[in-house]
């Protein structure tokens, strides 16, 4: 069943028995085209970080001392997030008071769906698209530095991550959707109520 417009839902990223990254969103739409989150700057949101404060971007999950899950506050950008149902990747479309400044594609598994959430795991690399759709490679050295981790993914894997960036970055060239400037006019009702985390963040089943 769809979620309905409005409610809030957890887009919660997961690696082996950790969720690394849970943030509460509320629900534009739900429907062939994907799921349509937003969540404003100030907003709370918790990353996973280890007994020295080091997140996965420093070391891989396994190597990681005491891992658990830190409550912080989502700075800077309003985003605006869709998951198509299937694809092997989510946009970000970024706002700064109200401007849209970019697109972030976030290369991700396929979701599972909960009654309050979804579920995911994070594939590391990225690629951030300019207004003007050029664009550039995010976290390529963490990337290169996971593969062949038990944790991660092996270097077949990590080709088929690689492809589907650049196919995402082909579509961004052409200035095709999801980069034909659909979205980049939004704005969020005001009396929109900020999304918050549950005390409990759960445990990935």
């Amino acid at each position: 069943m769809p979620f309905e417009p409005g409610r809030t839902v957890l887009r919660r990223y997961f690696r082996g028995v950790h969720y690394t990254f849970v943030q509460p969103m509320r629900v534009i739409r739900d429907d062939h085209a994907g799921l349509l989150l937003w969540t404003p700057a100030g907003s709370e949101f918790a990353v996973l970080r280890d007994a020295a404060g080091n997140s996965q971007h420093e070391l891989p999950i396994n190597e990681m001392r005491s891992p658990r899950l830190v409550r912080k506050t989502w700075e800077d950008n309003d985003i605006l997030v869709l998951r198509p149902y299937d694809g092997w990747h989510s946009i970000w479309w970024f706002f700064e008071r109200g401007d849209f400044v970019g697109w972030y594609v976030n290369l991700e598994t396929p979701c599972a769906r909960h009654e309050n959430a979804i579920d995911l795991t994070d594939l590391v690399l990225d690629v951030w698209v300019r207004p003007d759709r050029t664009w550039e490679w995010k976290d390529e050295d963490e990337m290169a530095a996971r593969i062949g981790n038990p944790a991660y993914f092996d270097a077949e894997q990590a080709a088929v991550v690689r492809a589907e960036g650049e196919r995402l970055i082909r579509l961004a060239e052409a200035g095709a959707f999801p980069f034909d400037g659909t979205h980049v006019d939004f704005r969020p009702d005001p009396t929109w109520p900020v999304p918050v985390l549950p005390e409990d963040l759960g445990r990935p089943s």
